[in-house]
């Protein structure tokens, strides 16, 4: 409504054409996008899940079962689906996996929010009861969470063979096999900083892809692989035990700040101006002689005169390369970024074992590699289409995520819906404690983490509310406590015996993010849009509302 009754007299408040709901109206509607959303990519869940095709107006095609990607794709319109977006979005960025998991608990922790306000619970009751139950599943978490270290390399291959086990890249054997170039790069860029914790920038694992050959000639590049080419066809196609200099300079004769004029009166003049030019860009390319570089990169343009003495010295040069490229080259190879030439000195160099120049379906790239330390790798990506290889790069983006939170806090939980269950019963228990109406809410939450084993059952054909009965009762023995929804057997099974684990930061960060979110919704009793058309008919301000007149 955009209008108010003050004593019979109308108070318009909004724009024309702007939309007003109220109370539980609001309430209703944003639980009910809620849970749209969340059911939008319920069934992508795990290695049974399915995967969504979405195509752009433009026709683009993207086929994925990684929820942060559906939900971006998906384009949506209404402002509690946006939240619900932001949601996958920040799981992504924060431990990147579990973004679907997080959307669809949030799903559930509205559904349940929602039964409760029918029942008359106000909705600050029920988010103080969320606060509580989020608390508590955090510190049952830590409790179950069990201890790994970056060497032990046969739990860290669980953990990564569980995070691409939902995605759609070939058999077990492949994922066996990117899950292990993901380790041992993430292994070889881990740094420990002043302090002695562990650090893993993840933008110094590249991952480039390429359309071609299967995914299985995927392949770790102990380097940097930059998609240019070598500027000039009188250059090295390849160098070994290249020195390289990394320059943010151009190679070019600068054109003047501010606008000044040559005059030159005859064809002398005009040969010693071209003279001089050549001079300078000859004395450019000296000074990287002197320094005994035989590869260089440059964030700048390189002019044609000056690629022509380099190819003469025998230098490789790779010109325009990416800010980031630069700084992945630098961490690869030890060379500093050099802003003149002036201070180009052998020092400043880095080495690298392998600099060559190669056709990769139709295009060139130059790949650094063999680098003696790198503290930055590729990951090249191949694969039969563009499909393929866009969905290998996001499942490998969600493996770095895993394995890197996994090092830095050093616990992983059992997965499988092992975990949501031991959750879910710890929650139950706390809630009986706790007393009031907060303890609905508890409850509610506790339910809400059942979502998790009940739709991987569902998704592998199971009765998900039989699962669920059979997981609660092994779960109320101690030997039982790891037992979760094993899809391959269409069964309950032993997740810790199947080295189902998962690290303990993605489940943390779920729960916290799902519960926010579930919070902030449920806040919400009045929602206000200024979009929106005017009403055919002009709604008049006196209430009746006149038809445009004809004349």
């Amino acid at each position: 409504m955009a209008e108010n009754n003050l004593g019979g007299q109308q108070v318009l408040l909004l724009p024309e054409g702007a939309s007003r709901v109220l109370g539980r109206d609001a309430q209703r509607t944003n639980i009910a996008v809620g849970i749209a959303v969340a059911n939008a990519i319920k069934s992508t869940l795990g290695p049974k899940g399915m995967d969504k095709m979405m195509v752009s107006e433009m026709g683009d095609i993207v086929i994925t079962n990684d929820g942060a990607t559906i939900l971006e794709e998906m384009n949506v319109e209404h402002p509690v689906a946006k939240i619900m977006v932001d949601i996958a979005k920040t799981q992504d960025k924060e431990v990147g996996d579990g973004t679907t998991s997080v959307v669809i608990m949030a799903g559930e922790l509205l559904k349940g929010a929602g039964d409760l306000i029918e029942q008359g619970i106000h909705p600050t009751t029920i988010i103080r009861g969320y606060k509580m139950a989020a608390e508590k599943a955090s510190q049952i978490l830590e409790e179950r969470s069990r201890s790994v270290t970056a060497s032990d390399e046969d739990t860290l291959r669980k953990i990564a063979m569980v995070s691409i086990g939902s995605k759609n890249v070939g058999d077990d054997e492949t994922k066996k096999y990117l899950s292990e170039l993901v380790i041992r790069a993430i292994k070889q860029v881990m740094t420990k900083d002043a302090s002695g914790k562990l650090v893993i920038d993840q933008d110094f694992i590249k991952v480039e892809k390429k359309a071609g050959k299967g995914i299985r000639d995927t392949e770790f590049i102990n380097g940097v692989l930059i998609d240019k080419e070598i500027s000039h066809p009188g250059m090295p196609r390849s160098v070994k035990d290249a020195d390289i200099a990394l320059l943010d300079v151009a190679l070019e004769i600068e054109k003047t700040e501010t606008d000044a004029k040559i005059e030159i009166t005859s064809p002398e003049q005009m040969q010693a101006f071209l003279e001089q030019e050549e001079r300078m860009l000859k004395d450019m390319v000296e000074k990287i002689k002197k320094s005994k570089a035989t590869v260089i990169f440059t964030q700048k343009g390189i002019d044609d005169v000056a690629q022509h003495f380099l190819a003469k010295a025998g230098i490789i040069a790779v010109r325009r390369v990416k800010k980031s490229d630069m700084e992945k080259l630098s961490r690869a190879t030890g060379a500093k970024i050099v802003t003149s030439l002036d201070d180009l000195s052998p020092k400043d160099l880095g080495k690298a074992g392998l600099v060559e120049e190669r056709k990769i379906s139709g295009e060139q790239m130059v790949f650094v590699e063999k680098c003696k330390d790198p503290k930055s790798v590729t990951i090249f990506v191949r694969g039969g289409t563009q499909q393929v290889i866009d969905e290998a790069e996001r499942s490998l983006n969600d493996v770095i995520g895993a394995i890197s939170s996994v090092i830095k806090t050093g616990k992983y939980v059992i997965g499988g819906g092992a975990i949501e269950i031991d959750l879910s019963q710890g929650l139950l228990s706390y809630a009986t404690d706790v007393g009031g109406r907060e303890q609905l809410a508890i409850e509610k939450f506790a339910h809400a983490l059942e979502v998790i084993p009940k739709t991987l059952a569902e998704s592998a054909g199971m009765d998900p509310i039989d699962t669920v009965v059979s997981l609660k009762t092994k779960h109320k023995t101690k030997e039982g406590s790891t037992y979760g929804v094993d899809i391959f057997k269409n069964n309950v099974g032993d997740m810790g015996k199947h080295g189902v684990f998962e690290p303990l930061m993605v489940k943390r960060q779920a729960i916290s993010s799902a519960s926010e979110a579930a919070e902030i919704i449920l806040r919400i009793d009045d929602m206000i849009s200024s979009k929106g058309r005017a009403p055919m008919g002009g709604g008049m301000p006196g209430g009746h509302g006149h038809g445009p007149e004809m004349e």
